[in-house]
């Protein structure tokens, strides 16, 4: 039986080494890789996108889960990620922009079919980690991006208002994730 408890834990030790290590590579990957150059309405498109994503992570925790802490984290981010979405919508719609893909907004929705084959996949029981997990790093990332390329790239003002209005929610989500996954450390 201690063998086997051994061999559970020697697996879970390499699977959280590799995600360390595929983060790892990610990072250092993304940090040489050249700032794209975008216009209003791709970064329009890349947030609309972000938070369509988001959304849909949320819809698999929603369908997998029996953890309470998880589903009501789902249900913040669907509600909150579809309000910024409206805002979004409502937005461009009034300065008659059309969102246009990008480089960015096809890169995010890449990733995020390879994520969802993933959350897909995995038992009820290793769901919950696996999808708070991926929270914390998407949350980090959609950050990043907004600080570092849609807010400084927006040319205008009302959209980069609703850009700045967003990134504190995605801070507290960020928060939130990171306490829930403390939870699954244990």
């Amino acid at each position: 039986m201690k063998t086997m408890e051994l061999s559970i834990q020697k697996k879970g030790i390499r699977l959280l080494s590799s995600i360390a290590l595929l983060t790892m590579i990610l990072i250092l990957h993304s940090s040489f890789q050249p700032t794209p150059k975008l216009t209003d309405p791709e970064i329009a498109s890349v947030a609309v996108a972000a938070n369509q994503i988001d959304i849909n992570f949320a819809k698999i925790a929603k369908e997998k889960s029996k953890n309470a802490d998880v589903l009501k984290f789902a249900q913040t981010m669907m509600k909150d990620h579809q309000s910024v979405i409206d805002q979004a919508v409502a937005l461009v719609t009034k300065l008659k922009v059309t969102p246009m893909d990008n480089v960015l907004s096809k890169k995010l929705n890449a990733d995020a079919n390879v994520t969802k084959k993933m959350l897909l996949a995995k038992s009820a029981k290793e769901f919950n980690k696996a999808y708070i997990d991926n929270e914390v790093s998407y949350h980090k990332a959609v950050i990043n991006t907004v600080q570092t390329v849609l807010i400084p790239q927006t040319q205008n003002k009302e959209l980069k208002a609703l850009l700045e209005k967003v990134l504190p929610i995605l801070k507290t989500h960020l928060g939130h994730a990171e306490m829930i996954q403390k939870m699954f450390a244990k």
